[in-house]
């Protein structure tokens, strides 16, 4: 039996949306190529999670609706600086729709984030107030999963938040890397010496499909 086929593993997919492929709203460079291994991933676990970005157009985290402000610049939130973003994955849109070639069959669960408009939420476990929870750990843990593998995008957000969520919940954890992409290289290498001090394991996705017990 391969690590993911594992039942007391679960693979949770982080944010392949339109948005963030090439040419969308908030684009993750080269974020399409991460597609063919995350669909050899899928094929190969027992449990697979979809997170998705699905927010309100009012949401707090866009620029648009902070008046004279631009993407990329920082405002005072109630729980701390927020990151201003290009409008993106709009629930009901284009942009928040999975992207076309991943196998959303293999779902057995489809957790929507960021559904708040007065806080962005990054990780699939936490909000970005660090108190408000998704409820995926509880999900997680009622079916005696205690080892995630993480993928997606971005690595240097979303799948960074998520991961190291997890490891304080007190999951195994292991992020894909050639089943990421990031936003920025620098961003990037601060999350996986954040993995790194948190315990994180990385691993490529042949390592993973061909690993047994």
């Amino acid at each position: 039996m391969s690590f993911l086929q594992d039942p007391a593993t679960a693979l949770i997919v982080v944010d392949i949306q339109n948005d963030f492929l090439p040419g969308g709203a908030l684009p993750v460079p080269q974020g399409d190529e991460v597609i063919a291994p995350i669909n050899r991933l899928m094929e190969n676990a027992f449990t697979v999670v979809l997170t998705a970005d699905w927010h309100p157009s009012r949401h707090k985290s866009f620029a648009i609706n902070h008046p004279g402000k631009k993407p990329f610049e920082l405002v005072d939130m109630p729980y701390g600086k927020q990151v201003l973003w290009p409008a993106h994955c709009v629930a009901g849109t284009e942009g928040a729709a999975f992207a076309e070639g991943l196998v959303t069959s293999c779902a057995d669960l489809i957790l929507r984030k960021g559904t708040c408009a007065e806080r962005d939420s990054y990780s699939a476990f936490l909000e970005a107030d660090r108190r408000t929870r998704t409820g995926l750990a509880g999900w997680l843990k009622e079916r005696e999963i205690c080892k995630v593998v993480v993928c997606g995008l971005a690595a240097d957000y979303c799948v960074s938040w998520t991961a190291l969520d997890a490891a304080q919940a007190g999951f195994d954890v292991c992020v894909v890397t050639d089943a990421v992409r990031a936003i920025a290289q620098v961003s990037y290498d601060e999350a996986r010496t954040a993995w790194s001090a948190a315990g994180i394991r990385t691993a490529l996705t042949n390592d993973l499909v061909g690993v047994t017990d």
